[in-house]
């Protein structure tokens, strides 16, 4: 499992309306894509047995921690 911190931010207050716009729509969008994403991946590490979850290192509980 990949985590990623993005510890790049624009200038927001530089930007006019039309940017401002761009900007919250695209953290929106992106915010949305790593909210499925994580939700997927749970989905299918559920279906995996214990011995299976063992094998990559995780636990059941470590599923709650996603």
């Amino acid at each position: 499992m990949m985590a990623v911190y993005d510890t790049t931010r624009a200038n927001v207050a530089g930007l006019n309306l039309g940017g401002r716009v761009s900007y919250i729509l695209t953290h929106l969008v992106s915010g949305f894509v790593v909210w499925n994403q994580t939700r997927q991946t749970k989905k299918v590490l559920s279906q995996l047995s214990n011995r299976e979850l063992e094998d990559i290192g995780i636990t059941r509980a470590d599923l709650d921690k996603l």
